[in-house]
Protein backbone atom coordinates (compact mmCIF):
# COMPACT_ATOMS: atom_id res chain seq x y z
CA UNK A 1 0.00 0.00 0.00
CA UNK A 2 1.29 3.51 -0.77
CA UNK A 3 1.90 5.85 2.15
CA UNK A 4 -0.88 8.43 2.51
CA UNK A 5 -0.33 12.12 1.87
CA UNK A 6 -2.88 13.04 4.54
CA UNK A 7 -5.11 11.38 7.12
CA UNK A 8 -8.86 11.76 6.73
CA UNK A 9 -10.80 12.88 9.79
CA UNK A 10 -14.12 11.27 10.75
CA UNK A 11 -14.91 12.97 14.05
CA UNK A 12 -13.67 15.38 16.69
CA UNK A 13 -10.21 14.96 18.20
CA UNK A 14 -9.91 13.83 21.80
CA UNK A 15 -9.74 17.27 23.39
CA UNK A 16 -13.07 18.18 21.79
CA UNK A 17 -14.77 14.78 22.07
CA UNK A 18 -14.01 14.33 25.77
CA UNK A 19 -16.11 17.41 26.57
CA UNK A 20 -19.21 15.38 25.71
CA UNK A 21 -18.58 12.74 28.37
CA UNK A 22 -20.65 12.97 31.54
CA UNK A 23 -18.10 10.93 33.51
CA UNK A 24 -14.66 12.42 34.05
CA UNK A 25 -11.76 10.34 32.77
CA UNK A 26 -8.99 9.87 35.28
CA UNK A 27 -6.05 7.81 34.06
CA UNK A 28 -3.69 5.41 35.76
CA UNK A 29 -1.22 2.65 35.00
CA UNK A 30 -0.74 -0.75 36.55
CA UNK A 31 2.03 -3.29 36.38
CA UNK A 32 1.87 -6.81 35.04
CA UNK A 33 0.36 -9.84 36.69
CA UNK A 34 3.21 -12.01 37.95
CA UNK A 35 1.74 -14.76 40.13
CA UNK A 36 3.32 -14.92 43.55
CA UNK A 37 4.97 -11.53 43.11
CA UNK A 38 2.61 -8.73 42.09
CA UNK A 39 0.05 -9.24 44.82
CA UNK A 40 2.76 -9.42 47.48
CA UNK A 41 4.62 -6.31 46.36
CA UNK A 42 1.50 -4.12 46.16
CA UNK A 43 1.13 -1.94 49.28
CA UNK A 44 -1.70 0.39 48.19
CA UNK A 45 -4.41 -1.68 49.82
CA UNK A 46 -6.51 1.40 50.65
CA UNK A 47 -6.83 2.41 47.00
CA UNK A 48 -9.95 0.77 45.45
CA UNK A 49 -8.31 1.05 42.03
CA UNK A 50 -4.68 0.54 42.97
CA UNK A 51 -2.20 -2.17 42.17
CA UNK A 52 -3.39 -4.37 45.03
CA UNK A 53 -7.02 -4.16 43.90
CA UNK A 54 -6.00 -4.86 40.31
CA UNK A 55 -3.94 -7.89 41.40
CA UNK A 56 -6.85 -9.24 43.42
CA UNK A 57 -8.91 -9.58 40.23
CA UNK A 58 -6.28 -11.92 38.82
CA UNK A 59 -6.17 -13.89 42.07
CA UNK A 60 -9.94 -14.35 41.86
CA UNK A 61 -9.63 -15.50 38.25
CA UNK A 62 -7.63 -18.47 39.60
CA UNK A 63 -5.81 -19.25 36.37
CA UNK A 64 -3.90 -22.49 35.89
CA UNK A 65 -0.74 -23.08 33.84
CA UNK A 66 -0.52 -19.32 33.39
CA UNK A 67 2.34 -18.08 31.23
CA UNK A 68 2.94 -14.39 31.72
CA UNK A 69 4.90 -13.69 28.57
CA UNK A 70 6.08 -15.35 25.41
CA UNK A 71 9.16 -14.36 23.48
CA UNK A 72 8.60 -10.62 23.74
CA UNK A 73 7.96 -8.08 26.47
CA UNK A 74 8.19 -4.83 24.46
CA UNK A 75 6.99 -3.64 21.07
CA UNK A 76 9.08 -5.11 18.27
CA UNK A 77 10.37 -2.73 15.61
CA UNK A 78 9.19 -3.76 12.14
CA UNK A 79 11.44 -4.90 9.34
CA UNK A 80 10.72 -4.74 5.59
CA UNK A 81 9.10 -7.83 4.09
CA UNK A 82 11.69 -9.55 1.86
CA UNK A 83 10.85 -9.64 -1.83
CA UNK A 84 11.44 -13.39 -1.73
CA UNK A 85 8.25 -13.76 0.36
CA UNK A 86 6.18 -11.92 -2.24
CA UNK A 87 6.81 -14.25 -5.19
CA UNK A 88 3.50 -15.44 -6.61
CA UNK A 89 2.60 -19.12 -6.06
CA UNK A 90 1.62 -21.35 -9.01
CA UNK A 91 -1.97 -20.60 -10.09
CA UNK A 92 -4.73 -23.17 -9.90
CA UNK A 93 -5.94 -24.44 -13.25
CA UNK A 94 -9.55 -23.38 -12.74
CA UNK A 95 -10.74 -20.09 -11.31
CA UNK A 96 -13.61 -17.59 -11.53
CA UNK A 97 -14.10 -15.78 -14.83
CA UNK A 98 -16.19 -12.61 -14.93
CA UNK A 99 -16.25 -9.10 -16.32
CA UNK A 100 -17.24 -7.25 -13.16
CA UNK A 101 -15.27 -4.75 -11.08
CA UNK A 102 -15.68 -3.90 -7.42
CA UNK A 103 -17.24 -0.51 -6.66
CA UNK A 104 -14.75 2.24 -5.84
CA UNK A 105 -15.88 2.37 -2.21
CA UNK A 106 -15.82 -1.42 -1.68
CA UNK A 107 -14.14 -2.27 1.63
CA UNK A 108 -11.61 -5.08 1.18
CA UNK A 109 -9.51 -6.25 4.09
CA UNK A 110 -8.67 -8.84 6.71
CA UNK A 111 -9.71 -9.35 10.31
CA UNK A 112 -8.55 -10.67 13.66
CA UNK A 113 -9.61 -10.35 17.30
CA UNK A 114 -7.54 -9.36 20.32
CA UNK A 115 -8.11 -12.44 22.44
CA UNK A 116 -7.15 -14.71 19.55
CA UNK A 117 -3.89 -13.00 18.55
CA UNK A 118 -2.63 -10.55 21.19
CA UNK A 119 -1.47 -12.66 24.12
CA UNK A 120 0.01 -10.55 26.96
CA UNK A 121 -3.25 -10.97 28.83
CA UNK A 122 -1.96 -9.96 32.27
CA UNK A 123 0.51 -7.35 31.09
CA UNK A 124 0.36 -3.55 31.17
CA UNK A 125 -2.82 -3.28 33.18
CA UNK A 126 -5.26 -5.63 31.45
CA UNK A 127 -7.67 -7.32 33.85
CA UNK A 128 -9.28 -10.77 33.40
CA UNK A 129 -11.92 -11.46 30.76
CA UNK A 130 -14.36 -14.28 30.16
CA UNK A 131 -11.97 -15.91 27.68
CA UNK A 132 -9.34 -16.78 30.27
CA UNK A 133 -11.92 -19.05 31.92
CA UNK A 134 -13.75 -20.20 28.82
CA UNK A 135 -11.87 -23.39 27.99
CA UNK A 136 -10.77 -26.28 30.15
CA UNK A 137 -7.29 -26.31 31.66
CA UNK A 138 -6.31 -29.17 29.36
CA UNK A 139 -6.70 -26.94 26.28
CA UNK A 140 -4.46 -24.10 25.07
CA UNK A 141 -5.31 -20.75 26.62
CA UNK A 142 -5.13 -17.21 25.27
CA UNK A 143 -2.10 -16.35 27.40
CA UNK A 144 0.41 -15.99 24.52
CA UNK A 145 -1.29 -16.83 21.18
CA UNK A 146 0.43 -14.82 18.38
CA UNK A 147 1.97 -12.10 20.58
CA UNK A 148 0.43 -9.50 18.30
CA UNK A 149 0.38 -7.10 21.27
CA UNK A 150 4.14 -6.76 20.75
CA UNK A 151 4.36 -7.74 17.06
CA UNK A 152 1.61 -5.52 15.66
CA UNK A 153 3.99 -3.27 13.71
CA UNK A 154 5.43 -6.24 11.85
CA UNK A 155 1.96 -7.69 11.23
CA UNK A 156 0.82 -4.39 9.72
CA UNK A 157 3.92 -4.30 7.50
CA UNK A 158 3.13 -7.77 6.20
CA UNK A 159 -0.47 -6.86 5.38
CA UNK A 160 0.47 -3.60 3.68
CA UNK A 161 3.11 -5.43 1.62
CA UNK A 162 0.32 -7.63 0.24
CA UNK A 163 -1.90 -4.69 -0.67
CA UNK A 164 -4.52 -5.09 2.07
CA UNK A 165 -6.65 -1.94 2.35
CA UNK A 166 -8.54 -2.42 5.63
CA UNK A 167 -7.41 -4.08 8.85
CA UNK A 168 -10.14 -5.06 11.30
CA UNK A 169 -9.12 -5.57 14.93
CA UNK A 170 -10.67 -5.44 18.38
CA UNK A 171 -9.85 -3.46 21.50
CA UNK A 172 -10.27 -5.37 24.78
CA UNK A 173 -12.57 -3.66 27.26
CA UNK A 174 -10.43 -4.93 30.13
CA UNK A 175 -7.30 -3.26 28.75
CA UNK A 176 -8.94 0.16 28.45
CA UNK A 177 -10.93 0.00 31.71
CA UNK A 178 -9.45 -2.65 34.01
CA UNK A 179 -12.13 -1.95 36.62
CA UNK A 180 -14.77 -1.88 33.88
CA UNK A 181 -17.39 0.48 35.31
CA UNK A 182 -18.06 4.19 34.70
CA UNK A 183 -15.96 6.45 36.89
CA UNK A 184 -13.08 3.99 37.21
CA UNK A 185 -9.62 4.91 35.87
CA UNK A 186 -8.67 4.55 32.22
CA UNK A 187 -5.50 2.58 31.50
CA UNK A 188 -3.11 5.08 29.93
CA UNK A 189 -0.82 2.36 28.60
CA UNK A 190 -3.72 0.81 26.73
CA UNK A 191 -4.82 4.15 25.31
CA UNK A 192 -1.29 4.78 24.08
CA UNK A 193 -0.97 1.27 22.64
CA UNK A 194 -4.09 1.42 20.46
CA UNK A 195 -3.36 5.01 19.57
CA UNK A 196 -0.07 3.83 18.11
CA UNK A 197 -1.68 0.80 16.47
CA UNK A 198 -4.19 3.02 14.65
CA UNK A 199 -1.45 5.43 13.59
CA UNK A 200 0.68 2.50 12.39
CA UNK A 201 -2.19 1.25 10.21
CA UNK A 202 -2.73 4.71 8.72
CA UNK A 203 0.97 5.28 8.12
CA UNK A 204 1.08 1.98 6.21
CA UNK A 205 -1.58 3.28 3.82
CA UNK A 206 -4.34 1.11 5.32
CA UNK A 207 -7.55 1.96 7.18
CA UNK A 208 -8.66 0.61 10.57
CA UNK A 209 -11.94 -1.13 11.40
CA UNK A 210 -12.49 -1.36 15.17
CA UNK A 211 -14.76 -3.77 17.05
CA UNK A 212 -15.55 -2.87 20.66
CA UNK A 213 -16.51 -6.29 22.04
CA UNK A 214 -15.51 -9.63 20.52
CA UNK A 215 -16.49 -12.25 23.13
CA UNK A 216 -13.98 -10.91 25.71
CA UNK A 217 -16.41 -9.51 28.27
CA UNK A 218 -14.92 -8.55 31.64
CA UNK A 219 -14.83 -11.58 33.90
CA UNK A 220 -16.44 -9.64 36.74
CA UNK A 221 -19.75 -9.73 34.85
CA UNK A 222 -19.82 -13.49 34.54
CA UNK A 223 -20.77 -15.94 37.26
CA UNK A 224 -19.27 -19.44 37.21
CA UNK A 225 -22.59 -21.06 36.34
CA UNK A 226 -22.87 -18.84 33.24
CA UNK A 227 -19.83 -20.47 31.63
CA UNK A 228 -21.54 -23.68 30.66
CA UNK A 229 -21.61 -24.57 27.00
CA UNK A 230 -24.87 -25.08 25.16
CA UNK A 231 -23.98 -27.28 22.16
CA UNK A 232 -26.63 -25.63 19.99
CA UNK A 233 -26.10 -21.94 20.76
CA UNK A 234 -22.74 -21.51 22.47
CA UNK A 235 -22.40 -20.19 26.02
CA UNK A 236 -25.13 -19.02 28.37
CA UNK A 237 -24.02 -15.41 28.28
CA UNK A 238 -21.01 -13.16 28.51
CA UNK A 239 -22.35 -11.06 31.34
CA UNK A 240 -24.89 -9.43 29.05
CA UNK A 241 -27.63 -10.24 31.58
CA UNK A 242 -25.86 -8.32 34.32
CA UNK A 243 -27.94 -5.30 35.35
CA UNK A 244 -24.93 -2.97 35.15
CA UNK A 245 -23.86 -4.19 31.71
CA UNK A 246 -25.61 -1.59 29.54
CA UNK A 247 -24.34 1.48 31.39
CA UNK A 248 -20.84 0.01 31.64
CA UNK A 249 -20.63 -0.88 27.95
CA UNK A 250 -21.98 2.49 26.84
CA UNK A 251 -19.37 4.22 28.98
CA UNK A 252 -16.65 2.01 27.49
CA UNK A 253 -17.85 2.80 23.97
CA UNK A 254 -17.78 6.51 24.70
CA UNK A 255 -14.22 6.27 26.02
CA UNK A 256 -13.08 4.57 22.81
CA UNK A 257 -14.90 7.03 20.59
CA UNK A 258 -13.59 10.07 22.45
CA UNK A 259 -10.01 8.88 21.83
CA UNK A 260 -10.19 7.36 18.35
CA UNK A 261 -13.31 8.48 16.46
CA UNK A 262 -11.30 11.10 14.59
CA UNK A 263 -9.19 8.52 12.73
CA UNK A 264 -11.33 5.35 12.49
CA UNK A 265 -13.71 5.17 9.50
CA UNK A 266 -15.65 2.03 10.53
CA UNK A 267 -16.82 0.91 13.99
CA UNK A 268 -18.55 -2.27 15.17
CA UNK A 269 -20.15 -2.33 18.62
CA UNK A 270 -20.78 -6.05 19.16
CA UNK A 271 -19.38 -9.12 17.43
CA UNK A 272 -21.78 -12.06 17.08
CA UNK A 273 -23.77 -11.30 20.26
CA UNK A 274 -26.16 -14.20 19.72
CA UNK A 275 -23.46 -16.71 20.68
CA UNK A 276 -23.32 -15.25 24.19
CA UNK A 277 -26.66 -13.57 24.67
CA UNK A 278 -29.28 -16.11 23.68
CA UNK A 279 -31.63 -15.30 26.47
CA UNK A 280 -34.07 -12.43 26.32
CA UNK A 281 -32.44 -10.17 28.88
CA UNK A 282 -29.05 -10.53 27.20
CA UNK A 283 -30.49 -9.73 23.76
CA UNK A 284 -32.42 -6.77 25.10
CA UNK A 285 -29.31 -5.36 26.78
CA UNK A 286 -27.24 -5.69 23.59
CA UNK A 287 -29.88 -3.94 21.49
CA UNK A 288 -30.21 -1.03 23.93
CA UNK A 289 -26.48 -0.65 24.58
CA UNK A 290 -25.71 -0.63 20.85
CA UNK A 291 -28.33 2.04 20.20
CA UNK A 292 -26.97 4.33 22.91
CA UNK A 293 -23.39 4.10 21.60
CA UNK A 294 -24.58 4.78 18.04
CA UNK A 295 -26.60 7.82 19.15
CA UNK A 296 -23.56 9.20 20.96
CA UNK A 297 -21.40 8.68 17.88
CA UNK A 298 -23.82 10.14 15.36
CA UNK A 299 -25.91 12.67 17.31
CA UNK A 300 -23.48 13.91 19.94
CA UNK A 301 -20.06 13.66 18.30
CA UNK A 302 -21.48 14.36 14.83
CA UNK A 303 -18.97 11.82 13.52
CA UNK A 304 -19.00 11.02 9.82
CA UNK A 305 -17.65 7.46 9.71
CA UNK A 306 -19.77 4.33 9.76
CA UNK A 307 -20.95 2.40 12.82
CA UNK A 308 -22.79 -0.89 12.93
CA UNK A 309 -23.14 -4.28 14.55
CA UNK A 310 -22.29 -7.72 13.18
CA UNK A 311 -23.92 -11.10 13.63
CA UNK A 312 -23.12 -14.78 13.32
CA UNK A 313 -25.46 -16.60 10.99
CA UNK A 314 -24.94 -19.64 8.84
CA UNK A 315 -27.76 -18.98 6.40
CA UNK A 316 -30.71 -21.30 6.89
CA UNK A 317 -31.86 -22.85 3.60
CA UNK A 318 -34.92 -25.12 3.41
CA UNK A 319 -34.03 -28.77 3.02
CA UNK A 320 -36.78 -29.17 0.45
CA UNK A 321 -37.36 -25.76 -1.18
CA UNK A 322 -40.60 -27.06 -2.73
CA UNK A 323 -42.07 -27.91 0.69
CA UNK A 324 -43.82 -24.91 2.28
CA UNK A 325 -43.22 -26.22 5.82
CA UNK A 326 -39.47 -26.33 5.16
CA UNK A 327 -39.53 -22.76 3.87
CA UNK A 328 -41.38 -21.63 7.00
CA UNK A 329 -38.84 -23.46 9.17
CA UNK A 330 -35.99 -21.64 7.40
CA UNK A 331 -37.82 -18.33 7.91
CA UNK A 332 -38.15 -19.06 11.61
CA UNK A 333 -34.46 -19.96 11.83
CA UNK A 334 -33.53 -16.58 10.33
CA UNK A 335 -35.90 -14.75 12.67
CA UNK A 336 -34.27 -16.34 15.69
CA UNK A 337 -30.77 -15.70 14.36
CA UNK A 338 -31.12 -12.22 12.88
CA UNK A 339 -34.60 -10.78 13.31
CA UNK A 340 -34.11 -10.82 17.06
CA UNK A 341 -31.58 -7.98 16.64
CA UNK A 342 -32.31 -6.80 13.12
CA UNK A 343 -35.98 -5.95 13.53
CA UNK A 344 -35.49 -3.22 16.17
CA UNK A 345 -32.04 -1.96 15.13
CA UNK A 346 -32.49 -1.77 11.35
CA UNK A 347 -36.23 -1.50 10.86
CA UNK A 348 -37.51 0.02 14.09
CA UNK A 349 -39.84 -2.99 14.28
CA UNK A 350 -40.83 -5.15 17.21
CA UNK A 351 -39.00 -8.33 18.18
CA UNK A 352 -40.28 -11.23 16.02
CA UNK A 353 -43.34 -13.07 17.30
CA UNK A 354 -41.33 -16.31 17.28
CA UNK A 355 -38.95 -14.73 19.80
CA UNK A 356 -41.64 -13.17 22.00
CA UNK A 357 -43.53 -16.46 22.18
CA UNK A 358 -40.52 -18.75 22.71
CA UNK A 359 -37.84 -17.05 24.81
CA UNK A 360 -38.67 -17.04 28.54
CA UNK A 361 -39.19 -13.52 29.91
CA UNK A 362 -39.46 -11.94 26.48
CA UNK A 363 -41.46 -8.73 26.29
CA UNK A 364 -42.01 -6.21 23.51
CA UNK A 365 -40.26 -2.89 23.20
CA UNK A 366 -42.29 0.28 23.65
CA UNK A 367 -43.00 2.67 20.76
CA UNK A 368 -40.57 5.17 22.27
CA UNK A 369 -37.86 2.51 22.54
CA UNK A 370 -38.39 1.41 18.95
CA UNK A 371 -38.13 5.00 17.72
CA UNK A 372 -34.85 5.47 19.60
CA UNK A 373 -33.36 2.10 18.58
CA UNK A 374 -34.51 2.08 14.95
CA UNK A 375 -32.04 2.99 12.19
CA UNK A 376 -29.02 2.85 14.50
CA UNK A 377 -26.68 0.93 12.21
CA UNK A 378 -25.07 2.11 8.98
CA UNK A 379 -24.53 -1.42 7.70
CA UNK A 380 -25.70 -4.96 8.32
CA UNK A 381 -22.57 -6.78 9.45
CA UNK A 382 -22.68 -10.55 9.14
CA UNK A 383 -20.20 -13.43 9.36
CA UNK A 384 -21.66 -15.86 6.79
CA UNK A 385 -19.12 -18.66 6.88
CA UNK A 386 -21.45 -21.32 5.49
CA UNK A 387 -25.06 -22.45 5.18
CA UNK A 388 -27.33 -24.63 7.33
CA UNK A 389 -30.00 -27.02 6.01
CA UNK A 390 -33.26 -26.45 7.89
CA UNK A 391 -36.48 -28.44 8.17
CA UNK A 392 -39.32 -28.65 10.73
CA UNK A 393 -39.12 -31.17 13.59
CA UNK A 394 -41.21 -34.33 13.39
CA UNK A 395 -43.71 -32.99 15.94
CA UNK A 396 -44.00 -29.65 14.17
CA UNK A 397 -42.77 -26.18 15.09
CA UNK A 398 -45.80 -25.16 17.16
CA UNK A 399 -45.70 -28.26 19.36
CA UNK A 400 -41.97 -27.76 19.98
CA UNK A 401 -42.42 -24.06 20.78
CA UNK A 402 -45.11 -24.95 23.34
CA UNK A 403 -42.72 -27.26 25.21
CA UNK A 404 -41.54 -26.39 28.70
CA UNK A 405 -38.07 -24.76 28.77
CA UNK A 406 -35.39 -27.42 28.95
CA UNK A 407 -37.73 -30.23 27.90
CA UNK A 408 -36.91 -30.20 24.19
CA UNK A 409 -33.40 -30.12 22.77
CA UNK A 410 -34.61 -28.17 19.73
CA UNK A 411 -35.75 -25.18 21.79
CA UNK A 412 -35.78 -22.25 21.16
CA UNK A 413 -35.30 -22.61 17.39
CA UNK A 414 -37.66 -25.57 17.08
CA UNK A 415 -36.23 -26.56 13.71
CA UNK A 416 -33.92 -29.35 12.62
CA UNK A 417 -30.46 -28.17 11.56
CA UNK A 418 -28.16 -30.34 9.41
CA UNK A 419 -25.63 -30.15 6.59
CA UNK A 420 -26.91 -32.63 3.99
CA UNK A 421 -29.45 -31.75 1.31
CA UNK A 422 -32.69 -33.54 0.47
CA UNK A 423 -30.74 -36.01 -1.72
CA UNK A 424 -28.25 -36.94 1.00
CA UNK A 425 -25.30 -34.97 -0.35
CA UNK A 426 -23.26 -32.65 1.85
CA UNK A 427 -24.28 -29.06 1.26
CA UNK A 428 -20.73 -28.38 0.02
CA UNK A 429 -17.07 -29.32 0.41
CA UNK A 430 -16.35 -29.57 4.13
CA UNK A 431 -13.54 -27.89 6.04
CA UNK A 432 -11.83 -28.95 9.25
CA UNK A 433 -14.77 -27.58 11.25
CA UNK A 434 -18.41 -26.64 10.63
CA UNK A 435 -17.69 -24.63 7.46
CA UNK A 436 -18.77 -25.93 4.04
CA UNK A 437 -18.08 -24.20 0.72
CA UNK A 438 -21.54 -22.88 -0.20
CA UNK A 439 -21.15 -19.94 -2.62
CA UNK A 440 -24.51 -20.18 -4.38
CA UNK A 441 -26.37 -20.17 -1.07
CA UNK A 442 -24.18 -17.24 -0.07
CA UNK A 443 -25.51 -15.24 -3.01
CA UNK A 444 -29.09 -16.11 -2.04
CA UNK A 445 -28.25 -14.98 1.45
CA UNK A 446 -26.95 -11.56 0.37
CA UNK A 447 -30.18 -11.05 -1.58
CA UNK A 448 -32.22 -12.03 1.48
CA UNK A 449 -30.34 -9.66 3.82
CA UNK A 450 -30.55 -6.66 1.48
CA UNK A 451 -34.26 -7.10 0.86
CA UNK A 452 -35.15 -7.91 4.46
CA UNK A 453 -33.17 -5.36 6.47
CA UNK A 454 -32.83 -2.58 3.86
CA UNK A 455 -29.23 -1.80 4.75
CA UNK A 456 -25.82 -2.20 3.05
CA UNK A 457 -24.45 -5.67 3.76
CA UNK A 458 -20.95 -5.89 5.24
CA UNK A 459 -19.39 -9.36 5.08
CA UNK A 460 -17.43 -8.73 8.26
CA UNK A 461 -15.88 -12.22 8.52
CA UNK A 462 -15.65 -15.25 6.27
CA UNK A 463 -13.04 -17.97 6.11
CA UNK A 464 -12.21 -21.64 5.74
CA UNK A 465 -10.04 -23.96 7.89
CA UNK A 466 -8.66 -26.57 5.49
CA UNK A 467 -9.20 -30.10 6.77
CA UNK A 468 -6.07 -31.56 8.36
CA UNK A 469 -3.93 -28.53 7.54
CA UNK A 470 -2.27 -28.46 10.95
CA UNK A 471 -1.25 -32.13 10.64
CA UNK A 472 0.78 -31.59 7.47
CA UNK A 473 4.44 -31.95 8.40
CA UNK A 474 5.85 -29.85 5.56
CA UNK A 475 5.27 -26.12 5.84
CA UNK A 476 5.13 -25.92 2.05
CA UNK A 477 2.12 -28.26 2.09
CA UNK A 478 0.30 -26.06 4.59
CA UNK A 479 0.98 -22.97 2.51
CA UNK A 480 -0.40 -24.48 -0.71
CA UNK A 481 -4.01 -24.25 0.50
CA UNK A 482 -6.07 -24.57 -2.68
CA UNK A 483 -9.38 -25.46 -0.91
CA UNK A 484 -9.21 -22.13 0.93
CA UNK A 485 -8.58 -20.34 -2.37
CA UNK A 486 -11.66 -22.02 -3.86
CA UNK A 487 -13.69 -20.85 -0.86
CA UNK A 488 -12.56 -17.23 -1.04
CA UNK A 489 -12.66 -16.81 -4.81
CA UNK A 490 -16.09 -18.42 -5.16
CA UNK A 491 -17.53 -16.25 -2.39
CA UNK A 492 -15.97 -13.08 -3.83
CA UNK A 493 -17.27 -13.99 -7.29
CA UNK A 494 -20.77 -14.37 -5.88
CA UNK A 495 -20.45 -10.96 -4.20
CA UNK A 496 -19.82 -9.43 -7.62
CA UNK A 497 -22.81 -11.22 -9.14
CA UNK A 498 -24.90 -10.11 -6.17
CA UNK A 499 -23.94 -6.48 -6.74
CA UNK A 500 -24.38 -6.37 -10.53
CA UNK A 501 -27.04 -9.00 -11.24
CA UNK A 502 -29.17 -8.81 -8.07
CA UNK A 503 -28.81 -5.12 -7.18
CA UNK A 504 -27.55 -5.81 -3.67
CA UNK A 505 -25.46 -3.15 -1.93
CA UNK A 506 -22.52 -5.15 -0.56
CA UNK A 507 -20.34 -2.71 1.35
CA UNK A 508 -17.27 -4.91 1.62
CA UNK A 509 -15.69 -8.15 2.80
CA UNK A 510 -13.08 -8.99 5.47
CA UNK A 511 -11.21 -12.30 5.33
CA UNK A 512 -10.94 -14.27 8.58
CA UNK A 513 -8.30 -14.55 9.69
CA UNK A 514 -5.17 -12.72 8.62
CA UNK A 515 -3.08 -15.33 10.46
CA UNK A 516 -3.67 -18.72 12.11
CA UNK A 517 -4.79 -17.94 15.64
CA UNK A 518 -6.22 -19.24 18.89
CA UNK A 519 -9.65 -20.67 18.15
CA UNK A 520 -10.89 -20.65 21.75
CA UNK A 521 -8.82 -23.53 23.05
CA UNK A 522 -7.71 -24.89 19.71
CA UNK A 523 -4.80 -24.23 17.33
CA UNK A 524 -5.63 -27.09 14.94
CA UNK A 525 -8.51 -25.26 13.23
CA UNK A 526 -6.42 -22.97 11.08
CA UNK A 527 -8.50 -20.19 9.54
CA UNK A 528 -5.48 -18.03 8.68
CA UNK A 529 -4.26 -16.82 5.31
CA UNK A 530 -0.84 -16.78 6.97
CA UNK A 531 0.74 -19.63 8.91
CA UNK A 532 2.61 -19.03 12.15
CA UNK A 533 5.46 -20.92 13.80
CA UNK A 534 4.43 -21.01 17.47
CA UNK A 535 8.01 -21.42 18.65
CA UNK A 536 9.48 -18.44 16.78
CA UNK A 537 6.26 -16.47 15.97
CA UNK A 538 7.42 -16.24 12.34
CA UNK A 539 4.58 -15.68 9.85
CA UNK A 540 4.34 -17.18 6.34
CA UNK A 541 2.00 -16.16 3.52
CA UNK A 542 -0.31 -18.88 2.23
CA UNK A 543 -1.31 -19.29 -1.40
CA UNK A 544 -4.89 -18.24 -0.64
CA UNK A 545 -3.69 -14.82 0.51
CA UNK A 546 -2.08 -14.17 -2.90
CA UNK A 547 -5.12 -15.56 -4.73
CA UNK A 548 -7.57 -13.43 -2.76
CA UNK A 549 -5.60 -10.20 -3.15
CA UNK A 550 -5.02 -10.89 -6.85
CA UNK A 551 -8.75 -11.52 -7.40
CA UNK A 552 -9.68 -8.18 -5.87
CA UNK A 553 -6.82 -6.16 -7.36
CA UNK A 554 -7.54 -7.26 -10.92
CA UNK A 555 -11.22 -6.32 -10.49
CA UNK A 556 -10.86 -2.89 -8.93
CA UNK A 557 -11.78 0.42 -10.49
CA UNK A 558 -8.66 2.38 -11.29
CA UNK A 559 -8.10 4.89 -8.51
CA UNK A 560 -6.64 8.34 -9.05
Amino acid sequence: MPSPTKTQKFGPVYTDAVKHLTTSLSTSTWGSWLPGQTEISATDTDDPYGQAAWSSMWLQADLHNYTTTGLFSTTVSPTPVPSSELVLPPPDYFGPTDCYTFPKDFVFGVAGSAAQIEGAIGLEGRSPSLLEKLVSDSQPKDYVTNENYFLYKQDIQRLAAMGVEYYSFTIPWTRILPFVHPGTPVNQQAIDHYDDLIDTILEAGMKPVVTMLHFDSPLMFVADDDMKRRPDIGYNNAGYQNETFVDAFVNYGKVLLSHYADRVPIWVTFNEPLLYAFNFKGVDHVVKAHAQVYRFYRDTLKATGKMGIKFNDNFGVPKDPKNASHVLAADRFQEMQLGIFGNPIFLGKQYPESVLKTLPGAKPLSKAELKYIGKTSDFFGVDPYTATVVSPPDEGIDACAASEPGSNSLLPYCVTQEWTNVHGWNIGYRSGSYVYITPTHFREYLFYLWNTFKSPVFVSEFGFPVYGESTKEALSDQLFDSPRSVYYLSFMSEILKSIYEDGVHVMGALAWSFVDNWEFGDYSQQFGIQAVNRTTQQRYYKKSFFDLVDFVRTRQHKKN
